[in-house]
């Protein structure tokens, strides 16, 4: 008898709420980003380089992280 493919390699339920754990913790944390720097502009409008600078770079770390766990649980 021939098992399916997601039985013969354990199981793919716990690798895909990985990588889907992964992905909607990497959005919220961009939301939370992206609220902070917008807050942090309304106060300070005269850092808004410096602000946007450090927002892209967490952001990028961020999904680079989303990335990295999507690969990994495949």
């Amino acid at each position: 008898m021939v098992a399916p493919a997601a039985a013969q390699d354990g199981g793919g339920i716990p690798k895909v709420l990985a990588a889907g754990l992964a992905v909607i913790g990497a959005g919220l944390g961009i939301g939370l980003i992206g609220k902070a720097s917008v807050e942090s502009v309304a106060r300070q409008p005269e850092a808004s380089n410096t602000i946007q600078i450090f927002m892209i770079i967490t952001a990028a770390l961020i999904e680079g992280l989303a990335f990295f766990v999507a690969i990994i649980s495949r």
